[in-house]
C-alpha cells in the first residue's frame, strides 16, 4: 500500500530550501525539494541512515528521529501519526485476511435511540456500511436496498461508491473537496493497517477503474476525518446541506458513527419532507 520510504520522499520533495531558510549559494539542483543529506542534516542523523531509512533498508526508527523528521517535513499531527504507523510497521510483509466486521450491540443500539431525528451511518474500518437509519439511507443511498449492510457480502463500499457509482457522484455538489478528504482518510488507514488484504485490494481496484481516485492517491496526502460539510443536489428533496460529525467507536475503535445535521432552515425542511 505505502511504505516510510516512500512517504519520507514524497514529502522531501515538497520541502523547498527556502522555505525553511536553507541556503543553497545558487547552486543547481537535481530534486525539486530538499536533497537526502540536507534533510538528514537538519534531522540531526547521518546521511547514510537516513538514505538506508528512505529505501527501506533500515529496519527500524526510534520515536525522537521520526519526530525531528516530522519538524523538518514540516508535518501536522496527523501526517506525523501517519509516519509513525509507517515506521511501526516497516519490515513487515504479507497480506493477510482480516475478520469480518460486526457492528457493537451497543452502537446498534445508540443509532436506535436516534431513530430518524437525524441522518446515521455506521461505518467499518474500510468504510462499508455496517448499519444505518432510514433518514441515513434515504439521504445518501435510496437506489440501495436498505437492508443490504445486514450482509457482509453486499455491503455498500462508500469508497466504491463515492468514485465509481453515477448516482453518488450527481449526489454531491462539494465532489471533489470530499472525494480528497476521502482520499486521504484512506491513507492514514492504510498506514494504521498495512497488512489488511481488504483494504489493499480496495485501494487497487480504485486506482485501476478510477482515474480521479488515482490522482488523489499520488499526491501522497492523509489527513483525518471528524467534521465538515456535504452539499447535497437530492433526486427527491433538492438542496440540501448538511455538517457530519463523527463519533468514534471505544469498543469498536475501528468503527465511526457519523451524524449528519442541517446546515440551514431549507436543509432542514428538506430532512424533515425526506423522513416522511
Amino acid at each position: 500500500m505505502e511504505s516510510l520510504g516512500a512517504f519520507l520522499k514524497n514529502r522531501r520533495d515538497r520541502v523547498t530550501p527556502d522555505a525553511i531558510g536553507l541556503r543553497t549559494y545558487g547552486s543547481p539542483r537535481r530534486v525539486p525539494g530538499l536533497r537526502r543529506e540536507e534533510l538528514a542534516q537538519l534531522a540531526g542523523v547521518s546521511a547514510g541512515y537516513y538514505t538506508r531509512l528512505e529505501q527501506g533498508q533500515a529496519e527500524t526508527a526510534s520515536a525522537q528521529v521520526l519526530d525531528a523528521l516530522a519538524r523538518v517535513l514540516e508535518l501536522d499531527a496527523v501526517e506525523t501519526l501517519h509516519l509513525h504507523n509507517l515506521a511501526r510497521h516497516t519490515g513487515r510483509s504479507g497480506l493477510t485476511e482480516p475478520p469480518e466486521e460486526h457492528p457493537h450491540p451497543r452502537v446498534l443500539a445508540l443509532l436506535d435511540s436516534i431513530a430518524d431525528a437525524s441522518p446515521a451511518i455506521v461505518l467499518g474500518r474500510r468504510g462499508d456500511v455496517l448499519a444505518w437509519n432510514r433518514l441515513g439511507h434515504a439521504l445518501f443511498a435510496e437506489h440501495v436496498e436498505y437492508d443490504v449492510p445486514g450482509d457482509p457480502d453486499r455491503r455498500p463500499s462508500i469508497p466504491r461508491m463515492f468514485f465509481l457509482d453515477p448516482l453518488t457522484r450527481d449526489l454531491h455538489r462539494n465532489w471533489d473537496e470530499l472525494a480528497r478528504i476521502h482520499v486521504a482518510y484512506l491513507r492514514l488507514t492504510a498506514g494504521r493497517y498495512p497488512t489488511d488484504a481488504r483494504l489493499a485490494n480496495l485501494i487497487g481496484e480504485l486506482t485501476m477503474r478510477s482515474d480521479r481516485f488515482a490522482e488523489l492517491w499520488a499526491t501522497g496526502d492523509v489527513a483525518d476525518c471528524t467534521t465538515g460539510d456535504m452539499h447535497l443536489q437530492h433526486p427527491t428533496v433538492g438542496a440540501v446541506s448538511v455538517a457530519y460529525h463523527v463519533w468514534l467507536q471505544p469498543d469498536s475503535p475501528d468503527h465511526r458513527l457519523e451524524l449528519y445535521t442541517p446546515n440551514d432552515a431549507s436543509s432542514a425542511d428538506a430532512l424533515r419532507l425526506l423522513g416522511q
